[in-house]
């Protein structure tokens, strides 16, 4: 059986909940990601910063300028998701899939006894389902080209 952390994402990009929105913003498009975890100072994960969360809360530039709410203002424990689906290092590789697809969501922390060890993503199981296509295809007779008598 296959377990996560074959595949999963140790060296994380994470935030404290006294990072700002313009932090969040600045590392996810740095980074090219699209989920933060947030930890505390032992890295404990208490909530999760999506790209949705970010846009989300991102001001409007219809907005009047007068009354606009600069990024920098905006505290990440104000936008981040605290009730976070998240699963143990343990799991297989199927749960997780499983888990994202009837969940409808991008990512999974994977965590032990609260301690945030990685995170799993949507992106992985592609990176996953492709390599599989790949062997699949290398071991199919080439009958394509073949001459038929």
């Amino acid at each position: 059986m296959f377990t996560l952390d074959a595949i999963m994402t140790t060296e994380l990009i994470t935030l404290l909940p006294t990072a700002n929105l313009a932090e969040a913003r600045e590392l996810m498009h740095k980074h090219k990601i699209h989920h933060l975890p947030v930890v505390d100072d032992n890295n404990r994960l208490i909530g999760l910063v999506t790209l949705t969360n970010v846009l989300a809360a991102t001001d409007s530039i219809l907005r009047d300028p007068d009354n606009s709410i600069q990024p920098a203002d905006v505290a990440v424990k104000d936008i981040m998701v605290t009730d976070v689906a998240t699963v143990d290092e343990r799991a297989s590789l199927r749960q997780a899939a499983l888990f994202l697809e009837k969940h409808r969501i991008g990512c999974l922390p994977v965590v032990t006894e609260g301690m945030l060890k990685g995170i799993i993503t949507e992106t992985d199981f592609v990176a996953v389902a492709i390599n599989l296509l790949e062997q699949l295809e290398d071991c199919e007779p080439d009958d394509e080209f073949a001459e038929s008598a």
